[in-house]
């Protein structure tokens, strides 16, 4: 079982900092990105949800890192939610 955390930003000019207080030493992994939350399509999204198994705990500093779409939303804690 896995603490994992996925921080992201929308653009280059941004940084992770202020997610987690920048304490990311007590996850198991990490994954950051800087792309916008507009769709599933981004790639440390989805290395993330490659990587997480039955048990993991996912971590994010705010719902609005994950998506910006309900719709999409909804996807990922479905998927989530099978595992």
């Amino acid at each position: 079982m896995s603490h994992v955390a996925y921080l992201r930003v929308s653009t280059d000019d941004q940084n992770t900092a202020r997610q987690f207080g920048g304490d990311l030493d007590r996850f198991d992994h990490v994954f950051e990105e800087k792309a916008s939350g507009k769709n599933l399509d981004r790639v440390e999204f989805q290395k993330c949800m490659d990587f997480l198994k039955e048990g993991d705990t996912l971590h994010v500093h705010e719902i609005s890192r994950l998506s910006r779409s309900l719709d999409d939303l909804r996807k990922t804690v479905d998927v989530l939610m099978k595992r």
